[in-house]
Order: structure tokens, then C-alpha cells, then sequence
């Protein structure tokens, strides 16, 4: 870290000018914002103001903008004399035009936008961008420079300044907390990241709960609360806590600069600490700061003889109404006036000597720092070859293997060459999804008390386990985006409760690939395993496949699904990720032991093409159509189809079928709607055009049908999947309780088959009287039946 140039002492006291500076800095900061909010035109207020200055719609959040403002001023002198590596995170997102007009006055905007130019023309065009068609967002948004953190869903401000700062020793994440944002569930779990930090390897959060008392239409809870209460609550998840509260001037400036040296000053000293060896090793009570300022500080103080500033009503847009009435037009400039533009912008229009010195140099802007934009420490992974880890197939599903524990050996020697950049986040479940090799070579991370009752916990552990998918997927997400690679894995049927994280993680992706300026990152990995086709103990509430669906949504150009039926295709798929930029890379695969069907060379040509023929499974001797198509995507379904395509061949000879895996979902997709879409050819191989194909999937049966849709004659896909048929069960009853099992695959091939031979009425009816056998042995022997527990495909299946 930066040597510090100013003693803290010194630091702690301003002097007039800097003083001046700041003050400078943070009107200027306060009249571009409200410029954004309102102003087409007149920017610096050269003519008196006139509806035509103002845009038809206002839009905008002015009311948490000032203290955004206030402490972005402060934290850049922070930088200026100690030279600290440092990013903004702004929870209250909805203040995004305090972050522009911010990354404005540094000048990094205009290096990154050209056209929005340190001169009246471009602070014009500053202005009319701002939350205007073809322009820019309200929040503070992957176009905002120097941001990692959207703030848009509240919640995750605090997740993510964590996940910026592990294995990052030299960052502080400034991580600025709503008072609204506060009563947020992923919020009230994220305090806990203290824990898990620790300060001989990571780098620092400093969060700043700023209290306003108010949100779009009410109070707030912890801004009612006794301050004391408040207090309490805060070092009760282990800070130590430092408040700042008022509306005067100077005398806010000089209690928040101390404040903050105060709160840098302990970091520094925890650092140092550990990181000479005079630690002992107990969790830090790390600095955290309450602000306590007005809701709408330095607005209009009251409207129609309402008052404003210090409630809601200052929340958004103040003074409404402004191009019709013209008291309020009056109002509005008087209240920009109140800011004094002409001491502030030259005649050009550009900042003033005063407001330019305020910034640090270079990458020290806090919207330069390179850590918001793929990170200082971003390289490639240093991955092993991950055909070491293979399970040796001799013949197509008669082994069994646990697939993911395979996986897990190969992200222990991950870990082991890539000490600095590479982590798993999973909500206590590491062992229970057979990934515990990790352990080998990394504890879990603690920073709380450790027993001896407890195995694989320590202080020095990068393993991460904490039971919040909020808190798992939030900190993987920060790690991402400041150049770090991980994975997060989790039960399948809880991914849904992060799943909102996903999306907005994928918007980012999408928006930052339009933005040249920004560079690629680190894949967001997401393994589910724990399926819904094997939660069979667990029951109903595990058993739920639902974001496969919600990332089918999200744009071809971010997203991946991958489905590999086996232990071998899996190490396939996870190196191709582990080396991806910029997708998010969904990956599922169950942890029980599971058959395996493909060698490693096979699985890696399976895996090229995403989706391909199984000769050996089924009976198509490939002159002419098959009879029937039976096609599979997914573990558990893929064995069910296998299973199927062997009744078929032992019951009806001379019945055509042909069997097809899919492992890369979106292979389905037609070649303009995905990158990954197979062209036309490849799919009249696999499928047909007219041939029936019943599909065998893991997810929502609908998903195949939007994925298909365009392709010839989609609708001779039929498709069996998960349909919210759940209970505490067997495993083989969860497939027919969904109709997916083997002997409903039968009946269907057998329905939609445009030719039959002799026998298929009676193989039906066999069929139903084995599903009717299956129901009463379950309930008598309580697990399944041994012929469809043990089963394995027969001997005489040989490779084509």
C-alpha cells in the first residue's frame, strides 16, 4: 500500500484551503446534479432561465445525491494525501447523477466520452443525456465510470465491496449504505461479511450507513430508531462505529474529514498489524461510519409552502411542474444560483482551478481506479489439464461415479496454482455436493471463534460458506468484476432465491459489452447440483429447476446453459468456463453417484459441439430417417432416455431409434438468436425434419419449446420434463411422478411414431402395468424397484 504523506493527526484538521476546495467541489457536484435532473439547455445560467431550458420529462433522485456527494469529497482528499487505492460503491443507486456529475469534475468522464466535454457544450450535453432517450440510466450504471456496483435492486452494496476487497490487499471499497437500502433481506445478511475478511491478504470495507430518515414515500426504519439502538445493532455484527451528524456549514466538512481519517487510520493500523506479524489473530472490529444528514440537503427547503428538504418529498424530482408553473421556474433558479456556478466553471465552462485540484492523480480518481473495470490483478487462471481428473469409461453406462467429486479435485489443484485470484462460494454446502476436495489445500474462511470440534475452518481459509445465496452470489460477483475468477455452487432449488442477482449481474454483462471502454471479465460460474430429480429426501421445497429458465431469458450474447450427463463432460464444460470472459455460465449436474457414459475424448468432441448422436444407445442405423428421435438434456433424464432406447431395441426389433444428447442448451437456439445455435445442417442431422423427437429434459418442458421455436416444424418436439410433481420420494418415482421416466419415453415414442411393428400395443400395455408394479413397490419396500435401481445398459451396447 501507498506510504502515507500526511500524518493523521495533520490529515484529520482542514485548513482554509482545503476547506475551500471541498466546499467547491462538492457545490459544483451539487449543481451538476440538479442540472441533470432538469436542465436542456442554459447550463451555466448565462440568460435568465425559461421553460425552454427545462426537459419535458424530470426524472431523476436528487434526495440522497448531497451526501453521495459529501463523502465521494472527502474520500478523494483521503486519496490525494495518502496515495489509497479506492472504490465508490454507491448503494442508494438511484443518486446516479451525483456519480456522473463526479466522475465529470475528475475528468475522467470526458476522457472516456469525448463528446461530453470539460466545456459549456459538454456539460450541456451532460445534462440532456442524463436518464433521456439515447441516453444514459438514472442509477449509477456500467456507463457510469469508476462504478461496480449498479445499486438499482437494492441490497447488494455491501456484498459486493467484500467480494472487491478478498484476496485484494491494497483496496478500500467505499461502501455507501441507504437508510432504505438498510431494510433490504440481502442487506441485513451482508453486515456479517466482517466474518469472513481477513486483513493479512484482503483489502478493506468501510461501509457508510447514511441515514436520511426517509425513502420514496415514508420514514425509514433504522433513521426512527434510537441512535443508541442503531449503535448497538451495528457493533453487534462487530464494528466499531463512528458517527457524523448535521446540516451546518463549515462545521460538517471538518466532523466528516475527521471522521474518515479516524476510520482510515484504524484500517491502517489492522492492517499493519497483520500484516507485520504482531497480530494475534482475533477478529478486527472494523470502522464503520453512520452519517446522519438531511434527506435533500442545500434544496429547496419548502414548496407551496410545503415542507421538503429533510423529508420524502425530496426523494426524486423536489420541484415538479417546473416548465408550466412559474413560481417554481423561479425557484429552481434560485436554488441553482444558491451553488454560485460562476465561481465554480470558467468561462469556457470548465471546472476551476480549485475543483481540479481536488482530484487525486491518475488511476487514484476513484472513477479511473482500474479495480472497477477488470481489476489491477486480472490474468488468466493457471488451470491444470483437466483430462488428469478423468473417470475411465470402458463401456457407456454400466459405472457409476459421483460426477461433481471429480470437479472438486480439479478445483483443489485450481486453488493450489491460483493462491491470489480464484475462490468458491457456497451456502454450507461444499461437502454436501461432493466438492470437499477443496479442503486439501484451503480451509474455509473465519474470522469468528474457532473450536476444536470444528474441521476445515481457520483465518487462513479462502473456501467460502456462509448461508446466504444472497451473500455467496454477491461476493462472487464483486470478485468477478475486480478480475478474479470463482464458482458459485448451490442446491439447484435455492438458486432461485439469488436468482434476481443473476439477472442483474447479466444486464451488467450486456451493457458492458456495448461499452468498448470496459473491459472483459471473469465469467460469473454457477454450479447447481443437489437436482431436483435427486432432492428425493428433502422433498417438494427442493425441488425446483427454475433458473435454467430465467437464464434462457437473458441475451444470447451473455448467456449459458449447461447441462453434462456425466463426470467427464462436466471437466469439459467447467475448463471451458473457468477460461471464459463475460457470460454467465449456468452448469447442472447432480452429486449422487450417476452413470457415465462418455470417455474423455468423447466427452471433449461431445462438448465441441454441444449436442451429437449416441449410436451406441440407440438403434439408427443412419441410412434413412429413424423411426423416432429420443433426445435428453440432463443427467438423471439422459439415463431415463438410455434406459428407454434399450426397451425399445430388446422389445421391438426393427424399430428405428435414434438418440440424441444435448449438453450445451443453447446449441438448440437457431444460429441468428444465439451464438452457440447449431446451423441448420447439424440440426437436420441430429433431428430431422419431419421425424417426432421426444425430448427428455431437466428443466420446465417449455423451456425446449422456446429454444426450438423457428426450427423446422418445431412442433413435432414433445417434451417431458420437471412439471411441479414433487414429494418426499425415490428417486425413479420423481421421474414418473413427472411422466419423464423410461417407460413413459416408451409410450410416447410409440405414439408419435409414424410407423410401428408388430408388438407395440403390447410393449404398451407393459409399460403401464410396470409403472403400476413401481407404485406398489415403493410403498411397500420403500425404495425402487431393483431392476430400475441397478440398472445399467446392457452388454450388448458397442461405440459407433
Amino acid at each position: 500500500m501507498t506510504a502515507v504523506v500526511s500524518e493523521p493527526r495533520t490529515l484529520a484538521e482542514l485548513d482554509d484551503t482545503e476547506l475551500a476546495r471541498l466546499d467547491a467541489w462538492w457545490r459544483a457536484n451539487n449543481y451538476l446534479t440538479i442540472g441533470q435532473i432538469y436542465l436542456q439547455g442554459n447550463p451555466l445560467l448565462r440568460e435568465p432561465l425559461s421553460a425552454e431550458h427545462i426537459k419535458p420529462r424530470l426524472l431523476g433522485h436528487w434526495g440522497t445525491s448531497p451526501g453521495l456527494s459529501l463523502i465521494y469529497a472527502h474520500v478523494s482528499r483521503l486519496i490525494r494525501h495518502t496515495g489509497q487505492q479506492a472504490i465508490y460503491l454507491a448503494g442508494p443507486g438511484h443518486g446516479g447523477p451525483a456519480l456522473v456529475a463526479a466522475g465529470y469534475l475528475e475528468g475522467t468522464y470526458s476522457e472516456i466520452y469525448p463528446d461530453v466535454s470539460q466545456d459549456e457544450a459538454g456539460m450541456l450535453r451532460l445534462f440532456r443525456q442524463f436518464s433521456s432517450p439515447g441516453g444514459i440510466p438514472s442509477h449509477v450504471s456500467v456507463t457510469t465510470p469508476g462504478s461496480i456496483h449498479e445499486g438499482g435492486e437494492l441490497g447488494y452494496v455491501l456484498v459486493h465491496a467484500f467480494g472487491a476487497v478478498m484476496d485484494n490487499p491494497d483496496l478500500l471499497a467505499i461502501a455507501v449504505v441507504g437508510d432504505g437500502e438498510a431494510e433490504t433481506g440481502p442487506l441485513e445478511g451482508s453486515w456479517k461479511g466482517v466474518s469472513f475478511l481477513n486483513p493479512e491478504r484482503d483489502g478493506a470495507v468501510l461501509p457508510i450507513l447514511h441515514l436520511n430518515d426517509a425513502k420514496i414515500s415514508g420514514p425509514t426504519v433504522l433513521g426512527r430508531k434510537d441512535p443508541e439502538e442503531v449503535r448497538n445493532l451495528l457493533r453487534g455484527h462487530g464494528y466499531d462505529v463512528i458517527e457524523v451528524e448535521g446540516s451546518d456549514l463549515p462545521g460538517m466538512h471538518h466532523r466528516f474529514a475527521a471522521a474518515l481519517v479516524t476510520a482510515w487510520t484504524r484500517i491502517r493500523d489492522i492492517q499493519t498489524a497483520a500484516r507485520d506479524g504482531s497480530w494475534d489473530g482475533t477478529r478486527p472490529a472494523w470502522p464503520l461510519i453512520i452519517l446522519r444528514s438531511p434527506k435533500g440537503w442545500t434544496g429547496p427547503d419548502s414548496v407551496d409552502g410545503i415542507t421538503v428538504t429533510g423529508t420524502w418529498r425530496s426523494h426524486q424530482v423536489p420541484l415538479s411542474g417546473v416548465k408550466e408553473n412559474p413560481e417554481h421556474l423561479a425557484l429552481l433558479e434560485r436554488w441553482l444560483k444558491s451553488y454560485r456556478p460562476e465561481e465554480l466553471f470558467d468561462s469556457a465552462g470548465a471546472p476551476v482551478a480549485l475543483i481540479r485540484d481536488q482530484a487525486p492523480d491518475g488511476d487514484l480518481r476513484m472513477s479511473a481506479s482500474p479495480h472497477a473495470n477488470g481489476g489491477v490483478l486480472t490474468r488468466d487462471l493457471d488451470l491444470p489439464d483437466f483430462r488428469a481428473y478423468a473417470v475411465d469409461v470402458p463401456r457407456p453406462a454400466q459405472r457409476r461415479a459421483e460426477s461433481t467429486r471429480k470437479l472438486g479435485e480439479m478445483m483443489r489443484d485450481i486453488y493450489a496454482r491460483n493462491a491470489d485470484r480464484f475462490r468458491l462460494f457456497c451456502p454450507d454446502e461444499t461437502n454436501s455436493n461432493r466438492l470437499g476436495s477443496v479442503f486439501e489445500v484451503s480451509d474455509r474462511a473465519f474470522m469468528e471463534r474457532v473450536t476444536s470440534e470444528d474441521v476445515a475452518i481457520s483465518r487462513h481459509g479462502r473456501v467460502m460458506e456462509v448461508l446466504s445465496e444472497h451473500n455467496c452470489h454477491g461476493w462472487l460477483e464483486g470478485y468477478n468484476l475486480t478480475g478474479r475468477h470463482g464458482m458459485f455452487a448451490t442446491y439447484e432449488a435455492f438458486a432461485m432465491v439469488s436468482a434476481s442477482q443473476t439477472v442483474q449481474h447479466g444486464k451488467w454483462l450486456q451493457e458492458a459489452k456495448n461499452l468498448p471502454w470496459r473491459e472483459k471479465v471473469p465469467s460469473l460460474n454457477v454450479l447447481l447440483t443437489s437436482t431436483a430429480w435427486r432432492n428425493d429426501h428433502n422433498g417438494f421445497s427442493h425441488q425446483g429447476p427454475g433458473l435454467i429458465q430465467v437464464v434462457l431469458t437473458q441475451r444470447g450474447d451473455v448467456a449459458r446453459v449447461y447441462l453434462p450427463p456425466d463426470a467427464n463432460t462436466l471437466l469439459s464444460v467447467a475448463d471451458h468456463c473457468f477460461r471464459s470472459r463475460s457470460y454467465i455460465n449456468l452448469i447442472v449436474i447432480d452429486k449422487q453417484p450417476q452413470l457415465q457414459y462418455l470417455s474423455m475424448d468423447e466427452a471433449i468432441e461431445h462438448c465441441a459441439r454441444g449436442a451429437g448422436v449416441w449410436d451406441w444407445a440407440g438403434t439408427d442405423d443412419g441410412t434413412g430417417d429413424p423411426d423416432i428421435v429420443l433426445a435428453c438434456a440432463g443427467d438423471v433424464v439422459t439415463m431415463e432416455t438410455v434406459a428407454a432406447a434399450q426397451i425399445l431395441r430388446d422389445r421391438l426389433p426393427g424399430f428405428k431409434v435414434r438418440v440424441v444428447n444435448v449438453v450445451d442448451l443453447m446449441t438448440l437456439v437457431r444460429p441468428k438468436d444465439h451464438p452457440h445455435g447449431m446451423n441448420e445442417t447439424l440440426f437436420t442431422e441430429l433431428f430431422t425434419d419431419t421425424v417426432d423427437v421426444v425430448f427428455s429434459f431437466h428443466g420446465y418442458p417449455g423451456a425446449i419449446h422456446q429454444l426450438v421455436h423457428g426450427r423446422p416444424d418445431a412442433d413435432r418436439f414433445r417434451v417431458r420434463g420437471f412439471i411441479e410433481q414433487g414429494t418426499t420420494t425415490t428417486p425413479f418415482d420423481m421421474t414418473v411422478r413427472n411422466k419423464a421416466s423410461r417407460y413413459h419415453l416408451v409410450m410416447d415414442a410409440i405414439n408419435n411414431a409414424r410407423r410401428l411393428p408388430r408388438g407395440a400395443a403390447d410393449l404398451k400395455a407393459w409399460c403401464q402395468s410396470q409403472l403400476d408394479r413401481h407404485e406398489a413397490y415403493v410403498v411397500e419396500h420403500l425404495e425402487d424397484m431393483p431392476e430400475v435401481r441397478d440398472w445399467a445398459l446392457g452388454d450388448w451396447a458397442a461405440r459407433g
